[in-house]
């Protein structure tokens, strides 16, 4: 039985599992120096457990719980790792109303910060495991932007990134030496795979970056790159709908919207080739 205590940056949460993978996913995916003594008080308490009953003996069953609540309903068993991830992204978006959070990735080059919002299927865990592995740059996140309100900071929640399908692929002709998870297969994603951050991503996970750029992506084979700038109507609408709790902040969440779009070059981004975006953000945009 795994019961650990891990300080992921800006929370730490009580963590505990039945299921042997997880654990062994757990100590391969997070630096030693981020399970802590279970001393320190935990913000959130969450678990995966093998489900009870006759799930146990035919066709097992993972199921997550937050404050001994389930949520969602039971998962394959090789899902286990992959549903503890989304839970702590659940929990997160629904519970840290400390902050304006954005469905986006975000990366950054020193303290400059890139959103990188888009719906699933755009690229965006892609390209943030990209650029958070070349030289300079660093990950916050790929699922979430945790945005101090009515300012252009935000906070680190680093974490493993998730990866589908194709992407893992390309992650592994990129990046050889990657620490990559188990595979959860077949699951409402496809095959999905987590990939451990870089060095220098958990060493700077405390410092807070300010957000320079907001590109909305979108993949398409068929195109090296386009782009397109965007007016701040165009960009507010669009970041609006990648705003996950922003009902819940009233005027503050508006205003922390407005002022990321009026101080932030904003742009329409298609592609195939995440080496052109890259060039594109640090010659034209950072």
């Amino acid at each position: 039985m795994m019961q650990i205590r891990l300080n992921l940056p800006p929370f730490i949460f009580d963590i505990h599992s039945s299921v042997g993978f997880v654990e062994q996913n757990m100590h391969h995916m997070y630096p030693d120096e981020l399970f802590i003594n279970s001393s320190r008080p935990a913000d959130y308490f969450v678990g995966v457990e093998k489900a009870n009953g006759l799930r146990k003996f035919i066709r097992p069953q993972a199921s997550f719980s937050f404050d001994a609540i389930e949520p969602f309903k039971t998962l394959p068993l090789n899902h286990a790792y992959a549903s503890l991830e989304w839970g702590i992204n659940y929990v997160v978006a629904n519970q840290s109303l400390q902050y304006v959070i954005l469905h986006s990735g975000i990366v950054a080059k020193g303290d400059k910060a890139v959103l990188l919002p888009g719906p699933p299927g755009s690229g965006k865990s892609t390209m943030t495991a990209y650029l958070s592995g070349r030289q300079g740059w660093r990950l916050l996140s790929d699922e979430m932007a945790l945005v101090l309100p009515e300012t252009l900071k935000v906070q680190p929640f680093v974490r493993p990134i998730c990866l589908k399908n194709k992407s893992v692929d390309l992650v592994k002709r990129w990046y050889p030496d990657a620490k990559l998870s188990t595979v959860a297969r077949n699951t409402h994603k496809g095959d999905v795979v987590h990939l451990c951050p870089g060095d220098s991503s958990w060493q700077q996970r405390d410092d807070l970056a300010k957000v320079n750029a907001i590109v909305f992506l979108r993949y398409d084979q068929r195109v090296d790159l386009e782009i397109t700038e965007l007016n701040q109507n165009q960009g507010f609408m669009q970041l609006a709908q990648n705003a996950v709790n922003l009902n819940l902040h009233g005027q503050q969440g508006f205003n922390t919207l407005v002022n990321l779009i009026e101080n932030s070059a904003v742009f329409e981004v298609v592609y195939n080739d995440v080496e052109a975006v890259r060039t594109f953000l640090e010659q034209d945009v950072l």
